[in-house]
């Protein structure tokens, strides 16, 4: 008898520390998103902008989980017109895939190493990249910068009349999330 209830309280305080731990996930969403892709040219440095994406996970502690991101190609925008967007669009093959997605079993809080499959032109990668991911009552911002060459992906280099870009971009990623 004496057996049979140290298993019945053991088997009551591993479910409710389970149950305590499932209650505390909280699924977050992107309340606003900001990217930003730099690059240069035998001509000029340019920049394209983005700022409709999606970005989804559940926060668990001090990890969020199962996290995606996803961007339309043709959301990105240049200052340098619509010719230049063309040319990106044409690069990133937004035709035949027309997302760019990241995905990431886990982002630790604070600032860390986030590791993850990222897809552009159709091409998945599995890279690692740092990120700082700061957190204000419910809403977490994640901050990550990363410099990644467009041959990587399959990607040619954009140009126009003996002016080419060059393989390497820097990408600036700014979520808001609650």
């Amino acid at each position: 008898m004496k057996n049979l209830k140290i298993l019945l309280n053991t088997t009551v305080l591993c479910g409710a520390l389970f149950f305590s731990q499932y209650t505390n996930a909280q699924k977050i969403n992107q309340k606003t998103t900001t990217i930003i892709v730099t690059g240069t040219s035998s001509l000029h440095d340019w920049e394209m902008n983005g700022s409709a994406a999606t970005f989804s996970g559940t926060v668990n502690g001090n990890t969020i989980s199962n996290a995606t991101f996803t961007m339309p190609a043709k959301n990105l925008k240049s200052k340098k017109g619509k010719m230049m967007d063309n040319k990106a669009y044409d690069a990133l093959k937004a035709t035949q895939s027309p997302n760019i997605t990241f995905t990431a079993s886990s982002i630790s809080l604070g600032k860390s190493n986030v590791a993850g499959k990222l897809t552009i032109a159709g091409v998945s990668k599995n890279i690692t990249f740092p990120v700082n991911v700061t957190k204000k009552e419910k809403t977490y911002v994640i901050d990550g910068t990363e410099t990644l060459k467009l041959s990587d992906f399959g990607m040619s280099r954009p140009g126009f009349m003996g002016v080419k870009t060059g393989d390497e971009v820097t990408v600036k990623v700014n979520i808001t999330a609650e």
